[in-house]
């Protein structure tokens, strides 16, 4: 929780600063950088949501039940719907993301360091959540809740 406070923080200190220092590097220093710490707190935040059962629900009732067909469908469901785009994800951007730390990319619009670790965070969420839902399906399979 204090990570995602220092980074809210620093991304809205960054239009009063600019305003404050002009045209200076610092502010857009400051924004690169909650930018690419965000998307790190993102990364592991929905896994770790995932894994409590956290999730906002459309239907709470349902999501309260946890034994029965219904609850089952969902365990099973939920993870044969991400599991398969998150390993299109790791298929597809782990090229272009060894490219990027390789080059040590810059961030088009400042070109300060660091775009790359956006794009690691992209992968570390594509990594966490392929392994979480494969050991979400396979608990599920080998001990069934609720039978």
């Amino acid at each position: 929780m204090p990570l995602a406070i220092a980074i809210a923080l620093l991304l809205f200190a960054q239009w009063p600063l600019r305003d404050l220092a002009g045209s200076g590097n610092g502010p857009t220093q400051a924004n690169d950088l909650a930018q690419w710490l965000f998307a790190l707190y993102v990364a592991v935040a929905l896994r770790h949501a995932g894994r409590r059962g956290a999730h906002l629900v459309a239907r709470p009732d349902l999501a309260a039940d946890t034994s029965g067909r219904f609850a089952r469908l969902r365990r099973i469901g939920a993870a044969l719907c991400v599991l398969p785009w998150a390993l299109f994800l790791i298929v597809t951007a782990t090229v272009p993301v060894w490219r990027s730390v390789a080059a040590f990319e810059l961030f088009p619009d400042t070109f300060n360091p660091g775009y790359f670790m956006i794009k690691v965070a992209l992968l570390l969420l594509a990594v966490l959540l392929a392994v979480q839902s494969a050991l979400d399906l396979l608990r599920e399979l080998h001990h069934p809740r609720g039978h």
